[in-house]
């Protein structure tokens, strides 16, 4: 999946990132790595993701919204 990570940062910080964009975006930067890299706040969301089961540690959606 290839995305525009910056649409999608600023978005998520405006808040206007609907919830499975915001999984999707997490999932994107778990693959990559960014999560580890960015700014505290998204490696410590990151890991709540994966720790309620959302996100497996390789960035896989585990659960889908609805």
């Amino acid at each position: 999946m290839e995305i525009d990570l910056i649409d999608y940062i600023i978005d998520y910080e405006s808040g206007t990132l609907s919830d499975q964009d915001t999984l999707q975006m997490f999932s994107y930067i778990i693959k990559t790595g960014k999560a580890w890299s960015l700014q505290g706040h998204y490696g410590r969301t990151a890991s709540s993701l994966i720790e309620d089961g959302w996100l497996d540690r390789q960035g896989n959606i585990l659960k889908e919204l609805y």
